[in-house]
């Protein structure tokens, strides 16, 4: 199963963590995990080469981890694009828990 464990400071989200695979189907035709790291990769490329911004990315190919944690002093203008993709990935995840339950888990950490 993979799980996402998402931190907050209050309302803000500064970053989340993946880990483990989601055991949907074998490497290279696992949806879930596909879905997963589709998703993740955009909001890293987004905040970072987009917006232009240093959010902190670990990727340890291993554990099947990775961890991403937003910069602190956003410009107000950065902190509203960055909180508004975390949300918006949050959702995604939530929707994909209700369609594969077994597969991934989504906690708050």
């Amino acid at each position: 199963m993979t799980t996402v464990t998402v931190h907050m400071e209050g309302d803000r989200i500064t970053g989340f963590d993946s880990v483990g695979h989601s055991g949907y189907a074998e490497a290279g035709a696992d949806i879930v995990c596909a879905a997963v790291t589709s998703a993740i990769r955009l909001v890293e490329a987004t905040v970072n080469d987009v917006l232009g911004l240093c959010a902190a990315v670990k990727i340890s190919e291993a554990d099947a981890a990775l961890a991403f944690r937003l910069p602190g002093g956003l410009s107000r203008e950065d902190e509203y694009a960055c909180q508004t993709l975390l949300s918006g990935l949050l959702v995604y995840f939530a929707q994909l828990h209700e369609e594969y339950p077994s597969n991934l888990e989504v906690l708050e950490g």
